[in-house]
């Protein structure tokens, strides 16, 4: 197949690629971040797996994702032991397959939470996503470890003309209640930040940013085991009860009693842990990732080198690699037998990133998988606890950040030095979610229909 530049815009010249087949047989079934990070990161390590289960710890969090090793981390920072129990590996879930775009701004624009919260709220809670981008930067720093962090910007980008007055006004209002300044694009200056037409502009946060999520889960899992924190590997939770003050927890390796536990299982929450389950909405994101395109290749699709998603309800979001890869995104379909790896996904994604950069027509694609998002039913984070027990969930789409954020929340809370911002937030479950989501494929179609008639 022969590459075309003909849609770039003209301020931005796309080199053509070399005509290459786009094969899908040679696509790895695996998120890249995986892949590329240590080997045992790809899948369960032999010394965390042959660990003995302890019968009593000051502290046990459940769940070796972002939530989970974070909050490990800031115990361990706090002079605490913790023991983190994991099912499968550290980062098997939506921390080690995500896009790897820390993005400012809530998960409903300021423009939404001021009509929601006042204005005063608003901005305090759009603050924390940055601080929490900040913190992905200071723990890096901290442990002297290379996470690929870039802060190059997170760039809104108008799928439709009339999403172009949103863009300008949440620019002007994050200007006006916030101490940073965004920038509104129009289809002028979108073409100097992007290697595509297909866009009407969009609107620029200078403090987004991006890293390598698995490595930087290497950086938080090695300063835990640093201080005297163990992780267990290959761990299932089969069962909770209360016991005096702590709980006592029941594995399929024995039981270990938790004088403070913190359960951090996101949208794979199931029992005995169906109280999180019932709040949130395990929504299925796909994410391909092309062959090295090249230094020109790259910097002529995002010369700033800038996070980007769209205004679609069924978003797509994309970054470059630091190897100069394209990582594209999307919520290509919200349901799937094989949430891990979809090739229709897959096929869908690759189609839409053609669509938009028809200059990588031949360009092939090396990974497909996909991942659940905990979406919460306001789109907040809810955090607090239930039974005695502490829990963090409902990033919506935000967690690279958040969830290492709210880690360092809960490990504050249970040292009794940091309030919890999100605890006073309704927290309902989902209406008729009694286990099985059979409300997705419902509000998937909900939402292709509200694409189909936006301008």
């Amino acid at each position: 197949m022969t590459a075309t530049i003909s849609s770039a815009p003209d301020s931005l010249w796309v080199p053509e690629l070399n005509a290459f087949s786009p094969t899908k047989a040679n696509m790895k079934q695996i998120s890249y971040w995986l892949d590329t990070a240590s080997h045992s990161f790809a899948q369960a390590d032999s010394e965390r797996t042959e660990l003995s289960l302890p019968g009593a710890v000051e502290a046990l969090v459940v769940g070796a994702g972002l939530t989970g090793l974070s909050t490990a981390y800031h115990l361990a920072l706090a002079g605490v032991r913790p023991v983190v129990l994991e099912a499968h590996h550290v980062g098997w879930g939506a921390s080690g397959r995500n896009g790897g775009m820390a993005t400012t701004g809530l998960s409903i624009s300021l423009q939404a939470a001021v009509k929601r919260f006042g204005e005063q709220r608003a901005a305090q809670l759009r603050q924390f996503y940055n601080d929490a981008i900040d913190l992905l930067e200071i723990i890096s720093e901290a442990e002297g470890a290379d996470t690929e962090f870039r802060r190059a910007g997170l760039m809104n980008l108008a799928a439709r003309r009339g999403h172009l007055d949103h863009y300008q006004r949440e620019a002007e209002l994050i200007g006006a209640l916030t101490p940073y300044e965004a920038r509104f694009l129009d289809r002028e200056g979108i073409a100097e930040e992007i290697g595509s037409s297909a866009y009407f502009g969009g609107m620029i946060d200078p403090a987004g940013a991006s890293l390598h999520p698995v490595k930087f889960l290497q950086t938080l899992a090695r300063g835990i085991e640093r201080r005297g924190g163990v992780i267990l590997e290959g761990v299932r939770v089969e069962g909770i009860e209360q016991q005096g003050a702590g709980h006592a927890v029941r594995t399929d390796r024995g039981t270990i009693v938790a004088d403070q536990l913190v359960v951090a299982t996101g949208a794979h929450s199931r029992r005995p842990f169906g109280w999180l389950q019932r709040r949130i909405a395990p929504v299925g994101s796909f994410v391909i990732v092309t062959e090295q395109l090249g230094a020109d290749v790259a910097n002529a699709l995002l010369p700033n080198r800038r996070v980007c998603s769209d205004s679609k309800e069924l978003l797509n979001y994309f970054r470059l690699t630091e190897d100069d890869r394209l990582a594209f995104g999307g919520r290509a379909r919200f349901m799937s037998k094989d949430i891990a790896y979809d090739r229709k996904s897959a096929e869908i994604l690759q189609q839409q990133m053609i669509g938009l950069f028809p200059q990588l027509g031949g360009a092939r694609v090396e990974y497909g998988w996909g991942g659940l998002v905990d979406i919460s039913m306001d789109r907040m984070v809810h955090s607090g606890t239930h039974d005695g027990w502490w829990f963090s969930e409902g990033y919506s789409g935000h967690g690279v950040q958040m969830a290492t954020y709210m880690g360092k929340v809960l490990a504050g809370n249970i040292t009794g030095n940091t309030d919890n911002p999100w605890q006073d937030l309704p927290n309902p479950p989902i209406p008729g979610h009694l286990g099985w989501p059979w409300f997705v494929p419902v509000a998937g179609l909900y939402y292709v229909a509200r694409d189909a008639i936006s301008k």
